[in-house]
């Protein structure tokens, strides 16, 4: 099979291949971005983070909404995806939640930022909302049963209490340097935690 068309230039596949890596580096690169300099971050900055030239951001991404948008969609489906890999990998489905709670809540350092930037364009954001509640509680939710049907955990948490619950102790990150949520939220999980015979 012809690598390249009669001109010359690389079959249309390969194209939509390269367009699809340069897309997911440019999310990749501008969530990076967005947590170290705030999502009104030069769009420079964000090209060079990825190695791609502005052009190439505007051409998937016309505006910022749509930049901003998308880089919140791409973190939900990282934190979606995750889930299920961790519980095969993990040590116990108690670790599979830890590990997926420090995943959330760096996706939550980013959500703030992009949630501030979308809160002026409320019809945008309404459907991401749902998109994130849609994606993420059946994810915790599974989490959540795998470590109770092992043992590790009571039963009676609700996934959204939970994510909420976290999401409340994320609170105020950035305006305090003396104030970090792990540690409470290291504290909620050991509180969820089912006491192990002496």
């Amino acid at each position: 099979m012809p690598t390249e068309s009669p001109a010359g230039e690389p079959p249309a596949r390969s194209k939509r291949a390269d367009a699809q890596r340069n897309r997911q580096t440019v999310l990749t690169a501008a969530a990076e971005v967005f947590v170290t300099s705030g999502v009104d971050a030069p769009i420079r900055q964000i090209a060079a983070r990825a190695g791609v030239g502005m052009a190439t951001i505007y051409r998937h991404f016309p505006t910022r909404a749509d930049l901003v948008t998308a880089v919140y969609r791409h973190q939900i489906e990282a934190c979606a995806e995750a889930g299920p890999k961790l519980l095969a990998s993990a040590g116990s489905p108690v670790d599979a939640l830890r590990q997926w709670i420090d995943l959330f809540v760096d996706f939550l350092v980013t959500k703030h930022g992009l949630a501030d930037a979308l809160q002026s364009d409320s019809d945008r954001f309404a459907p991401l909302h749902t998109y994130f509640l849609d994606r993420l509680l059946p994810v915790c939710a599974q989490l959540l049963d795998a470590a109770v049907d092992a043992g590790d955990i009571r039963p009676g948490t609700q996934p959204y209490e939970l994510m909420r619950g976290i999401g409340n102790l994320c609170i105020g990150r950035d305006s305090d340097p003396l104030y970090d949520p792990r540690r409470l939220i290291e504290l909620l999980l050991q509180g969820l935690q089912r006491p192990r015979p002496a």
